[in-house]
């Protein structure tokens, strides 16, 4: 039965690796159907341990591991700072924010509403975890579960479109942040753009512009879109 099945990176690869002689026509398809569009949207805004979960952690480690790397580079992150990632998913951000903050009061926050995501992120940053540097935070960036004013740094890759309030979510992040702090947030829009194309992304917003509203009108100040 498939509720019995142990979805694994080696049963996952085992199914992948009988598609692959196809996919010359998979690239000849205009959009794909609606049950797997729909699926891969819902487990990029919250993936399950499922197959189409596993084929969505694949996709955030292959595609988006270059443009995190950037964001965190460009975060100005010090060695004594608080930082917090929003949607740290596989924990690729939070990997590589964690080589800047050497100094022992360095803290690390990850958000994250899906537990399957708080998995993997536990398997790649078991240490870290342990020694206290690495607090990995279960919810939504509506209710962030962090005091006022205790972060010195946010960021986020391909996130905001999965956020169901923008203006809960924006207060949020003020509220947490220290006066003065910076956040980052990144999107790869011809990725997403893409997306679209072929039937992924279904009701919703894409485009920076309603983010950068909602970030001015609750305070956020030098908001801006940078290609």
């Amino acid at each position: 039965m498939l509720k019995d099945i142990h979805w694994t990176d080696k049963y996952f690869h085992s199914i992948m690796s009988k598609y692959r002689k196809y996919k010359d026509l998979l690239r000849d398809i205009p959009l794909f159907p609606d049950i797997f569009t729909n699926g891969i949207t819902r487990n990029l805004a919250h993936p399950k341990k499922s197959f189409m979960g596993l084929y969505t952690k694949r996709t955030m480690e292959k595609y988006n591991n270059v443009m995190i790397k950037n964001t965190v580079k460009l975060c100005q992150i010090q060695a004594h700072h608080a930082i917090l990632e929003v949607g740290f998913g596989p924990g690729l951000g939070l990997q590589e924010a964690l080589k800047y903050l050497t100094d022992p009061r360095g803290k690390l926050f990850g958000l994250d509403v899906s537990e399957y995501m708080h998995k993997v992120a536990r398997e790649r940053l078991g240490p870290q975890l342990a020694s206290g540097r690495v607090h990995l935070l279960q919810g939504r960036v509506e209710c962030i579960p962090l005091p006022d004013h205790c972060i010195h740094g946010v960021f986020h890759s391909n996130c905001h479109l999965y956020w169901s309030d923008m203006a809960t979510a924006t207060a949020e992040l003020l509220r947490v942040m220290r006066p003065g702090a910076r956040m980052l947030a990144t999107c790869d829009l011809g990725f997403l753009r893409r997306g679209v194309d072929q039937g992924f992304f279904k009701g919703m917003t894409l485009e920076p512009e309603p983010y950068l509203q909602a970030l001015r009108a609750v305070g956020f100040l030098g908001s801006a879109w940078r290609n």
